[in-house]
């Protein structure tokens, strides 16, 4: 089996991207600032905003999977005013670049990046950096594959989450169709080592819901009772924020069975 480097691996996405690398028998090396409890897989310790520690991960890989980023918004799990104005560019478009000559010059045989559907209509300065770096990796002379994914549902959570605090939820009625982790890198296992390269068909989600309607299920699930009082936004307004539809390969697992499994694991934990 190939050796298969991992960035941005100890994420949500990228835990469940390397479960099943390591199921599949792949050696898999996984770039990250510190080192995890998990002996199963290489690690290559550094940091990929700086460049530092790079040369190290690279050796002897086949196959390379992008999907380190840096998202205020998804880190703090909420928007604010100055995400209107600037987005961090250090990973995902000066590290896009480092990691791309680094691969180069070590022969890489593909390189797989994950991206976002919709930034070619989104507005913030979060997709704009992202598609810098996508445009750096169609530019590149490696062999190399494009994967943009719909918005992940614990993303969602974390957004609808924030809400708890309002006597009243503000939501737009627009629809759009976030996705699992496990669906996107059960996508990605088949992007992967399928031997087609070039941009890959998007994925989305099961269902086409509107935004008023995911917080109710979440509502729902939580046990939790607020007004919500759906709002419109333009279909420029809201593809500008990322709220799309994908009209890729769909994922299976629903938001409410999300919801659900999440609730299980909550309580298993504690």
């Amino acid at each position: 089996m190939t050796l298969v480097l991992v960035t941005g691996g100890t994420g949500h996405l990228g835990h469940d991207l390397v479960d099943r690398l390591v199921r599949d028998g792949h050696q898999v090396r996984v770039f990250a600032r510190v080192r995890r409890a998990r002996a199963d897989v290489q690690w290559a310790i550094g940091d990929f905003a700086t460049g530092d520690g790079r040369r190290t991960e690279i050796r002897g890989v086949h196959t390379v999977i992008n999907g380190a980023t840096d998202s205020p918004i998804a880190q703090r799990g909420g928007f604010r005013p100055v995400d209107l104005f600037k987005a961090p560019s250090d990973v995902d478009a000066e590290g896009t670049r480092r990691l791309l000559d680094l691969c180069q010059q070590a022969s890489v045989q593909h390189f797989l990046h994950v991206s976002i559907v919709g930034l070619d209509e989104a507005s913030l300065p979060y997709a704009r950096v992202k598609l810098a770096g996508e445009r750096m990796v169609r530019e590149s002379a490696l062999s190399w594959s494009l994967v943009r994914a719909m918005p992940f549902y614990y993303l969602l959570e974390n957004m609808l989450a924030g809400f708890a605090w309002l006597p009243v939820w503000l939501v737009p009625k627009t629809v759009f169709n976030p996705v699992d982790t496990s669906d996107v890198a059960d996508y990605l296992m088949h992007c992967a080592f399928d031997g087609a390269r070039g941009e890959r068909v998007e994925i989305g989600g099961p269902e086409d819901l509107s935004l008023v309607e995911f917080a109710r299920q979440y509502q729902q699930a939580r046990d939790m009772h607020r007004p919500i009082m759906p709002i419109h936004l333009s279909d420029k307004a809201a593809r500008g924020m990322g709220f799309v539809v994908s009209k890729g390969v769909c994922g299976t697992l629903s938001w409410k069975d999300w919801l659900q499994l999440h609730s299980a694991e909550t309580r298993r934990a504690a």
